[in-house]
């Protein structure tokens, strides 16, 4: 595995054509950033400035990205694992996926994403030369295995919880939670689906309804198969109604108010863990 010896930031904002079109809600929208990019190598640009913040303080406030270290060569697993997570970012332009090792072939995920976001996994196991990795296609927690030779690992400080019940997203670093964030999450109509997801990419939005950031999440609508053209994709954004956090208001997505999805935005790189329950 190719070593990393710069930390994985999020990335300053880039253009990006032809983005709109791939996640259903932010049809119409033109994505001008494809960030939280974890890089496998080379130097990568810090977003400038510093996030205002309204969570509530849970403990010592959160530790710098630059912490997000390479960890091509570090077991998974709760035993020996030097990181609660990881990531696999592709480092090929296309990616095998298969139901085994030398197994039979699922599919072939490209990367880059079309919003040019690495493509990116949330590691679930490994093998010598094989890493089983969560996908993000249907049905949600899809799991599949790739060659080692295709991915390079990252280590992953920090995690998402999101309680439905009390509308609450809780930061978390090394299992032990940070921050508390209010939060909007999906009606009974259009629920936010309950399970383990990633941060699948970041993209900025122009239209201000969906806040400064959005992250992409791995996981789908269970009941909408299509929405806006795209095909029921959630996400986790900001948003222009302050009045719908704290509430069940969307058809799915999990929207935070705008100072606190930028706060996370700066701060988590793409592949962390999102946990999400009633």
């Amino acid at each position: 595995m190719r070593a990393a010896s710069t930390p994985d930031h999020p990335v300053k904002p880039r253009a990006s054509a032809g983005a709109s079109r791939h996640i259903g809600w932010l049809l119409r929208l033109q994505v001008v950033v494809a960030g939280a990019v974890l890089v496998a190598g080379g130097s990568v640009l810090v977003l400038s400035g510093s996030a205002s913040t309204r969570p509530s303080e849970v403990s010592a406030a959160a530790g710098s990205p630059s912490e997000q270290a390479s960890a091509d060569a570090a077991p998974t697993g709760p035993a020996g694992s030097q990181f609660p997570a990881y990531a696999a970012v592709a480092r090929t332009a296309s990616v095998p996926v298969l139901d085994a090792p030398d197994g039979m072939r699922i599919t072939n995920l490209a990367n880059p994403l079309p919003s040019g976001a690495p493509l990116t996994f949330l590691i679930r196991a490994r093998l010598p030369g094989w890493v089983q990795v969560q996908l993000p296609t249907r049905p949600n927690g899809s799991v599949g295995w790739v060659h080692a030779s295709d991915v390079s690992l990252r280590g992953l400080h920090y995690a998402l919880d999101i309680e439905q019940s009390t509308h609450q997203l809780t930061l978390l670093r090394d299992g032990h939670p940070l921050r508390i964030f209010p939060a909007a999450t999906g009606t009974g109509q259009t629920p936010t689906p309950n399970g383990k997801f990633y941060l699948r990419e970041l993209l900025r939005p122009i239209n201000s309804g969906y806040g400064p950031y959005a992250y992409g999440l791995s996981g789908h609508s269970t009941v909408l198969r299509s929405f806006d053209g795209g095909d029921g994709e959630i996400g986790l954004h900001g948003t222009s109604d302050t009045n719908s956090i704290g509430r069940s208001t969307s058809h799915g997505c999990i929207r935070l108010h705008n100072t606190d999805i930028t706060y996370l935005a700066h701060l988590l790189p793409l592949g962390t863990p999102i946990t999400i329950h009633t």
